[in-house]
């Protein structure tokens, strides 16, 4: 493996720079049930076992994937591939909507009871959408930790002043703001714009980036057979052609970079993600299916070249 472990923030949990996204273990169920087929638990397992075998050590779930659905197949695929509580990190999240600090935690024990076994090392707000203050909800998160419950505090979506919030707010507690998970990808800039990414670095705040695949356009399936789009769930589907065409130039580039290192052009855009920002920056793509995962994994055994990094960040920078 070309890249080392990283810290998350200024904690003590090192991840790799490639972790595995499980919203997709919430076919069937919830929010983002209807966007992901319904998969079996011996695909969630051997998606797991894929991920762990390419050497990945930290999973992301959410309570909102499924409302422990997510939680669920990712407890029971661990103790399938033999995974013991502290061997991996795991990550999850609290959905604030129409609800207050005080309901993070009245919920924490289903969230433990899902993940039956394996402790919160990451615990997350998910959106700034909460009643209750980011103060708040911070001050009750520190208190999960010094209670035993969780190991670290993040956020997700919350955009720099917010951010800057959540990071005084733990600071006053004595804790570090771990993360931020926001979405990044080659086709998705923004957070070089908004002053996220600045903010990020200035707290010593890691930033987690979802989607980091553009919603699988960057692995240029859709390029090579349009007809996907029939396919492609309504959201997907409208980002997919919203910037389709634009990216012609930048998924071709791919195409060719990953022929060098017998990639995938999917593991390029992946590489570039855990590279260009430094160590600021690592990614969480999902999958599918097994072979999805072993793909992801596989993007931490090379290393694009400076030119290489500078080339795409030429042809993707009408997406920041």
């Amino acid at each position: 493996m070309q890249f080392k472990r990283r810290r998350l923030g200024r904690t003590d949990i090192e991840v790799t720079p490639i972790g595995l996204g499980v919203m997709q273990f919430s076919g069937g169920s919830g929010l983002f049930g209807s966007m992901f087929p319904v998969l079996p638990q011996e695909e969630k397992n051997a998606i797991l076992q894929a991920a762990l075998d390419g050497g990945i050590n930290w999973f992301d779930t959410a309570e909102l994937y499924g409302f422990g659905r997510s939680e669920q197949g990712l407890s029971t695929g661990l103790k399938a591939a033999g995974v013991r509580d502290g061997d991996v990190v795991v990550a999850t999240k609290w959905f604030p909507l129409f609800r207050r600090a005080r309901s993070i935690p009245r919920t924490i024990h289903d969230r433990l009871r899902y993940l039956d076994g394996y402790g919160i090392d990451l615990y997350m707000v998910h959106q700034p959408w909460s009643f209750s203050s980011i103060a708040a909800q911070m001050d009750a998160m520190a208190d999960l930790v010094e209670a035993g419950h969780i190991r670290s505090v993040g956020i997700s979506n919350f955009n720099a002043g917010q951010m800057g919030r959540a990071h005084a707010a733990l600071g006053k507690r004595g804790l570090p703001l771990a993360v931020n998970q926001m979405e990044y990808s080659l086709l998705n800039r923004g957070i070089e714009r908004n002053g996220v990414l600045d903010t990020a670095r200035e707290l010593g705040v890691t930033i987690v980036a979802y989607r980091p695949l553009g919603y699988g356009l960057l692995t240029g399936k859709y390029h090579r057979d349009p007809e996907l789009f029939k396919r492609a769930s309504s959201p997907q589907n409208r980002m997919l052609k919203l910037k389709f065409e634009r990216s012609r130039a930048l998924v071709a580039a791919l195409e060719e970079i990953a022929r060098g290192y017998d990639a995938t052009p999917g593991q390029v855009a992946l590489n570039w993600v855990i590279q260009f920002q430094g160590e600021t920056v690592v990614a969480i793509p999902g999958a599918t299916r097994a072979e999805h995962a072993r793909q992801s994994a596989a993007a931490m055994e090379f290393r694009l070249s400076e030119k290489e990094l500078a080339r795409l960040d030429e042809l993707s920078r009408e997406f920041r």
